[in-house]
């Protein structure tokens, strides 16, 4: 009888995607990508004064982990609360919290490492037009 049970994969970073948020990102773990039931992990590469589109992950925790650059992020209700995410710099995001992030340098790329609770790469993404042109 042949086995069903989820199995060790490697995915190769060869891969990119462009996200509703307007970001590209290199695939990574998911259910797309491995048949992951519970987390998603990819690499996330913000180009020189690269914004995302406001949103927030529906029912889906977030957490980043800076490996280059730095990174602002507009967040909360109306996106009223600031704050910088450095290279080095953990950041936690909760569940449905609005959030737009953008690269505070025009020369130079921000890179990050994302991993959610949510196992497919856009499915909890939810935009938030209303709120893109709030600080433009």
């Amino acid at each position: 009888m042949e086995s069903t049970l989820p199995t060790c994969t490697v995915v190769r970073s060869e891969e990119q995607y462009r996200g509703k948020q307007g970001l590209d990102y290199q695939r990574g773990i998911s259910a797309q990508s491995t048949g992951s039931t519970g987390l998603c992990m990819h690499l996330n590469t913000f180009p020189p004064g690269a914004r995302a589109r406001a949103h927030l992950h529906d029912h889906h925790e977030t957490a980043i982990y800076m490996l280059k650059g730095e990174v602002g992020m507009w967040y909360g209700e109306n996106l009223k609360e600031h704050m910088v995410v450095r290279a080095g710099d953990y950041l936690y995001i909760p569940a449905n919290m609005p959030h737009l992030p953008y690269n505070m340098s025009e020369t130079e790329e921000a890179v990050a490492l994302l991993a959610r609770t949510d196992p497919n790469e856009q499915e909890s993404v939810t935009l938030l037009p209303e709120l893109d042109l709030i600080h433009v």
